[in-house]
């Protein structure tokens, strides 16, 4: 087999489609951002599509903590955990992050991806008999959990309690099963129906597992996310979140009973065999989860952006997907169009956002997912608006009336 050839046919296939993906060389401003530097062309832009939704990457907590530890402890954390990569700094964070949601303990991981692998990967193993029911739109990182444990899968409509009650009531009775679904559904921006879910889970006796790694830092008065909101945090098992969001930093983790958490601690590969976070990474995102506890100043700018993003949407006539959460996609529909706007944005206006397609979203719903964040100026709303509207023009993308927003 010729395998270059077969490596760069696949690609070829992917370009023609108008889905290969091609990353931007960007440099963040420290103290500047949503200001970058984009090293293709050497120009600077301004990012609208970030995860760190609030700026806590660029806090001034977070630096100095990060740099404190440097100074104190060094760059690396010396290898996992269970060998010699526990540092003081990893405890307090997991303390942290265990009153954040109000729970008995919790457990770091390198990465949310890695938290969502490893923890349901090693609970529908090591639970004899485990059913796995798992909303239709989870992300990758919980797919290929499951999917790793081998266990029994069975798949419930999206956000349709009448369906997952359906699939519950299917099984036998004293199966064990756990619920797996997020708050924020990232590509749409929709947010789950926790309180029916938890309903279900113990009329059915089954354990629930929730992503809010969309959420954390964002909602609730703390920023322990939509189940504190709702204050349905005692009632959610597992609490899945990330570091690298909200919080500005890097990691993933689950806050749960002590006995859970110790119990994926002691089984999960993806934790026992994993180099621990460095503890700088550590501090600074200890720093952020203490900082945005306390402070609602960010999360409230934060609502007053978006809802200023969607209106002046919504009087341009751009299409986006109404949802109650932080998320606007500005739908396109068309791949070749979707990777032509962010193109032009990025080249003619300094505006980068990426586009989203196949097989991150179903063909014909590709998209610009547009994260205003509280370090947004109105002049940016301002810049990002004009440009849409003249692409639109461009591209001859319907615009939709402001009545049927």
């Amino acid at each position: 087999m010729n395998f270059e050839r077969h490596f760069a046919d696949a690609l070829d296939r992917l370009k023609a489609e108008g889905d290969y993906r091609i990353f931007a060389d960007l440099e963040r401003h420290r103290g500047a951002f949503p200001r970058a530097t984009d090293h293709g062309t050497g120009r600077d832009v301004t990012v609208w599509c970030s995860n760190d939704y609030l700026g806590m990457g660029q806090h001034p907590a977070v630096l100095a903590a990060m740099h404190d530890a440097i100074d104190r402890v060094g760059a690396g954390a010396g290898g996992t955990r269970n060998i010699s990569g526990t540092t003081h700094a990893h405890v307090a964070l997991e303390a942290e992050l265990a009153d954040l949601h109000g729970k008995e303990a919790a457990l770091l991981f390198t990465s949310g991806y890695v938290s969502n692998w490893a923890a349901l990967g090693t609970l529908a193993a090591r639970i004899p008999g485990c059913v796995v029911l798992s909303d239709a739109k989870n992300h990758a990182s919980m797919i290929e959990g499951i999917r790793h444990s081998r266990a029994q899968k069975v798949i419930w409509a999206h956000n349709d309690l009448a369906d997952l009650e359906a699939k519950l009531a299917a099984l036998p009775a004293d199966a064990p099963k756990l619920i797996a679904f997020e708050s924020v559904y990232s590509m749409d921006g929709d947010i789950a129906p926790i309180e029916g879910i938890c309903d279900l889970a113990e009329r059915y006796g089954a354990l629930t597992y929730l992503d809010e790694v969309h959420a954390v830092g964002l909602y609730g008065p703390r920023g322990g996310g939509v189940a504190e909101a709702r204050g349905l945090m005692n009632r959610i098992d597992v609490i899945e979140g990330t570091l690298g969001k909200a919080f500005g930093v890097m990691g993933g983790y689950i806050a749960a009973s002590a006995a859970l958490c110790d119990f994926v601690r002691s089984f999960a590969s993806g934790f026992i065999f994993t180099t621990a976070l460095p503890p700088a990474v550590a501090a600074g995102a200890c720093a952020s989860v203490r900082h945005l506890k306390t402070s609602g100043a960010e999360r409230a700018a934060h609502k007053a952006r978006v809802a200023e993003v969607r209106a002046r949407l919504d009087a341009a006539g751009i299409p986006h997907v109404p949802n109650p959460s932080h998320i606007i996609p500005v739908m396109v529909g068309d791949t070749v169009k979707c990777r032509y706007i962010s193109d032009v944005l990025m080249r003619e206006y300094g505006i980068y956002i990426q586009p989203i397609n196949y097989p991150t979203v179903p063909k014909g719903t590709e998209r610009l997912r547009i994260t205003p964040s509280p370090v947004h100026a109105p002049g940016d709303v301002d810049r990002l608006v004009g440009a849409l509207s003249e692409l639109w023009t461009q591209c001859q993308l319907a615009r939709r009336p402001m009545a049927a927003q």
